[in-house]
């Protein structure tokens, strides 16, 4: 039995580098469950590509990464999902002609004596998008029909198809109203109160404070900075994420 004390996910002196470019030099990241972590740093600090290693999309070139204790390697996005990492990048990949539960089990098609099991998708729909509080309602409906928030939320949802434990956020308020803002960090702490780790990858402070546990800053590919989000104050972390130096008052 694992420890509730081990983390979830703990990356351990990871590296990716693209010809002289380090874009992920010596980073160390844990999360544990039910627990959302937030990335932040300015563009190229080594957020994305960090997020990459994790989902199995890039593979490191030194470090080791451990779930559940255990030491492991991610070759594919594939592996990553049967390890129970989920992923939804700014670019998620969804087809705004088609409907809600086709989205949703995109590639991942239930299927009963041959034929699509489109039932059992609507049920299964139903209550993922219902574990996340949302409002859509018509699951025929196209998803280019659906407000920005929404769709954010029908591609948190196709994540819980492969009932992940680890689910990591690419921007996911990015271009967001107010509103669906607050709709999308709703569902954000939905997914921490049912125990999953989360990876926010976010460049709003807001947001940020309003959903996350701890603060991992990246600068120039390296940490540069861990902070309780509860009480750092901006001026910290923007001082780890430019560079600068702060003291509290």
């Amino acid at each position: 039995m694992v420890s509730d004390r081990v983390p979830l996910l703990r990356v351990r002196g990871i590296g990716k580098y693209f010809g002289g470019v380090r874009a992920v030099d010596d980073v160390d990241l844990s999360v544990g469950r039910g627990e959302v972590v937030a990335l932040v740093g300015d563009n190229a600090a080594g957020k994305s590509t960090l997020a990459r290693l994790i989902a199995g999309v890039l593979q490191p070139d030194v470090g080791a990464i451990e779930f559940d204790g255990a030491a492991v390697s991610i070759p594919t996005a594939q592996a990553a999902i049967g390890l129970g990492v989920a992923t939804v990048f700014q670019e998620f990949a969804l087809i705004e002609k088609l409907d809600v539960t086709t989205n949703i089990f995109l590639g991942r098609e239930l299927i009963k004596g041959g034929l699509l099991d489109r039932g059992r998708m609507d049920d299964l729909a139903r209550q993922y998008l219902g574990r996340l509080n949302t409002r859509i309602a018509d699951l025929y409906q196209p998803l280019g029909e659906l407000s920005a928030g929404q769709r954010q939320c029908v591609a948190i949802a196709r994540t819980l198809v492969a009932q992940p434990r680890l689910v990591v956020l690419d921007e996911p308020t990015a271009s967001l109203s107010v509103s669906q803002t607050a709709e999308v960090l709703g569902y954000i702490e939905d997914l921490k109160d049912r125990g999953l780790g989360v990876i926010l990858i976010s460049h709003n402070l807001t947001d940020v404070r309003a959903v996350a546990d701890r603060v991992e800053v990246l600068r120039h590919g390296r940490n540069n900075g861990s902070f309780p989000a509860a009480t750092a104050t901006y001026e910290e972390i923007l001082a780890a994420i430019t560079g600068a130096t702060h003291s509290r008052p």
